[in-house]
């Protein structure tokens, strides 16, 4: 598949309900990459691809890298369960947002700061371990300040 005159790559959405990225392939292609729901990881899908870049359907968001981290994590966070340290960290998150409900009041901007740190550094981690296991569609850079 190749690229669409005037889309920067890489882009970013949210695709109904999950992440989806856009990147150029080392072949001078693209490739567009979901998480998936079951692992986190990257599923490639390139399918979706039209539906995205020319906005044919109506639940299709543009994000800036920053917001596509942040999307991501809570995405990953929301669906997954596991042990260890990515996960404790998701459950830190659970808690602070939590106390939204808790307490019926919004989060502080120290809370939201807080928030946006752990799934910068949950991002990073995650990715991390995807390139390890070989996961095609990693990139931890997109973390990166």
């Amino acid at each position: 598949m190749r690229p669409v005159p005037g889309l920067i790559l890489p882009s970013y959405y949210r695709y109904y309900a999950s992440p989806v990225k856009i990147v150029a392939s080392s072949d001078g292609g693209i490739r567009v990459w979901r998480v998936s729901i079951d692992t986190g990881g990257w599923r490639q899908e390139n399918e979706i691809f039209e539906e995205i870049a020319f906005a044919v359907g109506g639940e299709i968001f543009t994000l800036s890298p920053d917001r596509f981290v942040q999307e991501v994590e809570a995405y990953r966070g929301r669906h997954l369960s596991g042990k260890g340290p990515i996960f404790a960290l998701y459950e830190t998150v659970d808690a602070i947002i939590g106390a939204e409900a808790r307490e019926g009041r919004r989060l502080t901007e120290r809370e939201q700061a807080l928030v946006r740190g752990i799934r910068r550094k949950t991002f990073v981690l995650f990715e991390e371990q995807l390139q390890q296991g070989g996961d095609p569609g990693a990139d931890p850079t997109i973390a990166a300040p």
